[in-house]
């Protein structure tokens, strides 16, 4: 196929229960401007929280930043009842290529993963690019991971047993926290659970194409604007130095362990794979699946089989982490 050949549409590889999500899916053409995306997303009708996930409490928190950086905004759920001792914990930092998304966008999952868990959650309110760039909002999530460590005690929580999450671009966050908790002698952090975790700036923008990802929701076009919005150069060129971008860091070695699930047709399918090799190369504990017929942020199509079985993958590989058994 020359370069000028439109490749051919990859619609019939996505998995049946997966196609009808894909009509429904707000517009990521930041073309538009950043805003009209923000708002997209802002005015999705909420769905209806699941029977008995209302007993999970949600409180609101202020912080402040590191080193005089603006206070962070946190969400802090915790399951029911009197625990036997400390629950171990996650930090978690929602999706959205950087520069859009809330934590609000994970409540139902991560009050059905603190239910599921016996765990409490801590979900980030980072600050965005392209008005807050690199490393800031980095920052603001190990802000956010320092803060659950020094008020372990107050949360409840076991400071050996903190895990980090993250979906899409905190996916990518959740990686480079772990990175830079090492190199800061940083909190202890017992797992990275990785949902599609966007890890390297050269994709679509200077790495080698690959044929059958990132036509649906995520682009090789939305890629290049999440990166450059973040990092203020522009994507896959010699400024990006290894410190800002997960993929690029040479030293993997003892770093926790990791988690990973991605979609066969998401444009990180092979980002995600190869840091998954390099980390096995390094030492790491390193694990991945990949769900046939997926898409980059296939959740949005509700209980799938597909979601079903990565949920259940993620939250045993947690499980393992914490030394605990997943609730029912």
């Amino acid at each position: 196929m020359s370069s000028t050949d439109k490749p051919q549409s990859t619609h019939h590889l996505v998995a049946p229960e997966l196609k009808a999500a894909l009509e429904d899916y707000p517009s990521l053409d930041f073309e538009l401007g950043v805003n009209v995306i923000r708002d997209g997303f802002s005015e999705r009708e909420t769905p209806p929280l699941p029977e008995g996930l209302e007993q999970v409490s949600l409180v609101e928190r202020t912080i402040p930043g590191h080193g005089g950086a603006p206070d962070i905004r946190l969400l802090i759920y915790t399951p029911p009842g009197d625990a036997k001792g400390k629950r171990p914990a996650i930090c978690h930092i929602h999706g959205g290529g950087y520069v859009i998304g809330t934590p609000e966008i994970n409540d139902i999952s991560n009050r059905s993963t603190a239910l599921s868990l016996g765990c409490v959650i801590v979900s980030v309110d980072y600050r965005k690019a392209p008005e807050t760039q690199w490393p800031d909002s980095r920052d603001d999530c190990y802000a956010g991971l320092c803060w659950m460590r020094d008020n372990a005690d107050t949360l409840g929580i076991d400071p050996d047993r903190i895990a980090v999450s993250g979906e899409s671009a905190g996916g990518g966050h959740a990686a480079a926290l772990a990175i830079h908790a090492r190199k800061m002698g940083g909190p202890k952090i017992c797992l990275q659970a990785l949902d599609a975790p966007m890890l390297d700036d050269r994709t679509g923008s200077t790495s080698d194409p690959h044929p059958y990802v990132g036509e649906f929701v995520w682009t090789p076009a939305s890629n290049h604007f999440g990166w450059k919005s973040l990092l203020g150069v522009e994507p896959g060129g010699p400024e990006v130095t290894e410190e800002m971008a997960p993929a690029r860091t040479q030293d993997l070695s003892g770093l926790p362990p990791v988690f990973i699930t991605v979609g066969a047709l998401d444009l990180f399918l092979e980002e995600d794979l190869d840091y998954i090799r390099r980390l096995a190369r390094a030492g790491v504990s390193a694990e991945i699946y990949v769900i046939p017929g997926a898409y980059h942020g296939f959740g949005a199509a509700g209980a799938t089989p597909q979601m079903m079985t990565a949920t259940q993958l993620r939250n045993a590989a947690l499980a393992r982490a914490f030394g605990t058994e997943l609730a029912g």
